[in-house]
């Protein structure tokens, strides 16, 4: 391998710290609820009960959507599903070469709170540890926010910024394709 291509292969491979380090302190913050806090306990409360730091599980997955699934739809839809997700996210950033940094750091965000949820899936029967508790003042009907965690929020987070970067600075592929105009082909 020439020096050139191992210095694509780092540049490509840098942002999956972005994803050990999520992965790493989404852990240890769900050690600190679990040794702590008792399930379903609030440890402490900011801004007249704005934000609470708490200890909930979630069998399900976003909003508890699925809770009441049999243990094997939960565990294709939970954990073989979101399992592949990452996978070929993992792939598709290390083998592509139009993504541009902004793109790279973004999915490495995306990966390591999906990884971080998955790791609670696969040894944490009771469920993933959420700990996050915002009152929303009725936002969507909701008297609080459904309690979340370090993964999710890396999700979250890292997604809107993928989502700008995608339309506002998409990769070369994506560019050409949008020059070339609809229905052109580039071989014309």
């Amino acid at each position: 391998m020439t020096v050139r291509k191992m210095l694509q292969h780092s540049g490509r491979l840098r942002p999956f710290l972005l994803s050990l380090l999520i992965i790493a302190v989404d852990q240890i913050t769900k050690l600190i609820i679990i040794k702590t806090i008792p399930m379903h306990g609030v440890a402490w409360t900011l801004g007249d009960d704005f934000l609470r730091i708490i200890h909930v599980r979630n069998l399900g997955i976003a909003f508890s959507i699925g809770m009441g699934a049999s243990e094997v739809l939960r565990s294709l839809l939970f954990i073989l599903l979101p399992l592949g997700v990452l996978i070929f996210i993992g792939f598709y950033m290390v083998r592509s070469r139009e993504l541009y940094p902004v793109h790279r750091w973004s999915l490495a965000g995306i990966l390591g709170g999906g990884f971080g949820n998955l790791v609670d899936r696969l040894f944490r029967p009771e469920g993933v540890v959420d700990f996050i508790d915002i009152k929303f003042f009725r936002f969507l009907g909701l008297p609080r926010w459904p309690a979340f965690n370090v993964a999710d929020s890396a999700v979250v987070i890292c997604g809107v910024i993928l989502a700008a970067a995608f339309i506002f600075n998409p990769p070369d592929d994506l560019r050409s394709e949008r020059a070339a105009g609809p229905g052109s082909t580039e071989n014309e």
